[in-house]
Parts: C-alpha cells; sequence; structure tokens
C-alpha cells in the first residue's frame, strides 16, 4: 500500500505462535514545495546569486523547513536595451533631439524603447566653423575686387567655401576718393 498523507493505522496480525501481533503505523508524510516568479526585467536579472541574460524558465531547488525539497522556478523573460550611433559634420552648430551643440564631441541621450528598456541615442558630431576677414582699401576713382569693380565707397561681401566645407565671408570696407579736373580757359593778348 502506498500512503500520500499522514496516518495513524493499527493492523493485527497473528505471530508464530499463534496470537495476536499488533502492528501500529504511525505515519507523518511531508510534503515538497514549490513556489513560481515570473519576471520581465531589461537586459539581466539576478536570481539566487545567479545573473540571467536570457529568457527563459529556471528551477532552484532548497530543502523546506519539513526537509523536503522546496523547487522554486522562474519564468524570466529578458527585453534588450537598445543603441544607435549618428555621425554628424556640421557648420557651427548642429540641432538634436532640441538642443543645439557647437562643439565637437561624443553625446548621448537616453529614451526608452518599445519594450520598456532604455534606448541610448549616440551623436558623434564634428562642428567645423565658418570664417571670416576683413580688408580696408582706399582709392582712387574705382576698385576691382573678386572680380566686381566698384565705383562708390561702402562695405562689400563675397562669400565662398573654405578649407572645412563652411562658409567664407570676405568683407571690403572700401573709400573711394573721386579725382577731380579742371578746366581754365583763357584768351589774352601779349601775355
Amino acid at each position: 500500500v502506498t500512503y500520500t498523507s499522514s496516518i495513524l493505522f493499527d493492523t493485527t496480525l497473528t505471530n508464530a505462535s499463534g496470537c495476536d501481533s499488533v502492528a501500529s503505523l504511525d505515519l507523518t508524510i511531508n510534503n515538497s514545495s514549490t513556489s513560481l516568479t515570473t519576471v520581465t526585467e531589461c537586459d539581466s536579472y539576478t536570481w539566487n546569486g545567479i545573473t540571467y541574460y536570457n529568457s527563459g524558465t529556471y528551477d532552484a531547488t532548497f530543502t523546506n523547513s519539513q526537509g523536503c525539497d522546496s523547487i522554486a522556478t522562474l519564468h524570466l523573460t529578458i527585453n534588450n536595451s537598445s543603441t544607435s550611433l549618428t555621425t554628424v559634420t556640421d557648420c557651427n552648430s548642429y540641432d538634436w533631439n532640441g538642443v543645439t551643440y557647437t562643439i565637437s564631441g561624443s553625446y548621448d541621450e537616453v529614451f526608452t524603447n518599445s519594450q520598456g528598456c532604455d534606448s541610448v541615442a549616440t551623436l558623434n558630431l564634428t562642428i567645423n566653423n565658418s570664417s571670416t576677414s576683413s580688408t580696408t582699401v582706399t582709392e582712387c576713382d574705382s576698385y576691382t575686387w573678386n572680380g566686381v569693380t566698384y565705383y562708390n565707397s561702402g562695405a562689400f561681401t563675397y562669400t565662398t567655401t573654405n578649407v572645412a566645407g563652411c562658409d567664407s565671408v570676405a568683407t571690403l570696407n572700401l573709400t573711394i576718393n573721386n579725382s577731380s579736373t579742371s578746366l581754365t580757359t583763357v584768351t589774352e593778348c601779349d601775355s
């Protein structure tokens, strides 16, 4: 007979001498125990001193207070963080995720991805700067600069591209002084 629960049982048998033989069974059945933990975590999860990086079902066996097996089961779902990398070269400044950057460098922004984990976006930024130059000239009547002849005083600009691929703005501060002429007509006798 197989017993699965505690029982106090007496049975009477006949011994070799033909007399009663009372057999008593005082049986205590201690049960094993189980527990189930369901976890969803980002990237890794530490359970009972072990770090898990992959989704799965994991068991650990202990001894319960009754001296029987205690089986702990972990149903684990691991969602992964995500990363993205953007490399940009721009002139003077660059707008990224609502922030204007004016200095070259590596910048990170942390968002939440569709699985509820971190999404780290990285910007590798190179900022090249525009350049300027200024020339002051005083000339008579006209002045030719970058293929254009100017006859009046003023400030003039010429925009080209520098070696970094950004604007190079040259400014000419020009003063034109006009030559002067005079005409004298004389009719005279003797001298």
